[in-house]
Formats: C-alpha cells, structure tokens, sequence
C-alpha cells in the first residue's frame, strides 16, 4: 500500500507512468530529481504519511524502495 501511494506521488510529480516506476527506480537518476524536486516530494510524503523527515535522513534515501522502507519504519 505504502508503494502504490509513493508510485502515484511520484508519477504526478515527475510525469511518469506509475508503471514505470519500481522499487529499484532511483529517484534522482531515474526521474531526474534535483534538489529542489526532492524537497517538494518529500513535503508530499510528510503530508501523505504525516511523518517528519530529518534532513539528515535525506541522504540515505536513493531509491524507491529505500524511501518505502523509510515511510514503513516511521508509520
């Protein structure tokens, strides 16, 4: 559940089929994320998942999967 509602997050964000995007899809390489983007999704996270993500746990989170499995370790 936690995928599917990151994979429409991130296909409204970037313009990318839902279908293209996979656990392994790498955010900043796969979608073309910059800085700027990714502080915007990740503003779209909190307030989908009402969590709080420290700056400094940014900087672990590369793909798909590792932000789902960051979302599921804080829900």
């Amino acid at each position: 559940m936690v995928l599917e509602k990151v994979k429409v997050i991130l296909s409204e964000q970037f313009d990318v089929e839902e279908d293209n995007i996979s656990a392994d899809t790498d955010i900043q390489d796969d979608l073309g994320a910059d800085s700027l983007d990714v502080v915007d999704l990740l503003m779209s996270i909190e307030d989908e998942f009402e969590i709080e993500i420290p700056d400094e746990d940014v900087e672990t989170v590369k793909t798909v999967g590792q932000l789902v499995a960051y979302i599921e370790s804080k829900v």
